[in-house]
């Protein structure tokens, strides 16, 4: 048993962040190969995608 909540909560906090970089796809800016690329939703509710270092959008 951990001797305190921050204990527990940085062992879950690493156990989670394992899972996530295990699964993790990085999205490339097709335009300028960066990988500084923000996802939002579109008018109609579909998906795109901005590269935050160029501008480029594309879904």
């Amino acid at each position: 048993m951990p001797a305190s909540i921050l204990e527990e909560g940085g062992h879950l906090l690493g156990a989670a962040s394992i899972r996530a970089t295990a699964t993790a796809t990085r999205l490339v800016c097709p335009s300028c190969g960066s990988l500084h690329v923000a996802q939002v939703l579109g008018d109609n509710g579909g998906v795109s995608y901005v590269c935050t270092a160029c501008g480029h959008s594309w879904s």
